[in-house]
């Protein structure tokens, strides 16, 4: 299984949601497109993705 890290390839901002979609095996456009839902909707997905960006290792 693969690790959870933030990769170095495919990265729009941070690589938060290329990595989560890489760690599950699905594409990376329905998590992009459920983060800013959850943004838009709730807001407390700033907040998720910033700790996820600080947290999530890099891709060495």
């Amino acid at each position: 299984m693969q690790r959870l890290v933030r990769p170095k390839r495919g990265r729009m901002l941070a690589g938060v949601c290329q990595g989560i979609a890489d760690r599950f095996g699905c594409s990376v456009i329905p998590v992009r497109v459920l983060t800013v839902a959850a943004t838009v909707f709730f807001g407390v997905s700033i907040l998720m993705y910033l700790l996820l960006w600080i947290l999530m290792p890099d891709e060495h």
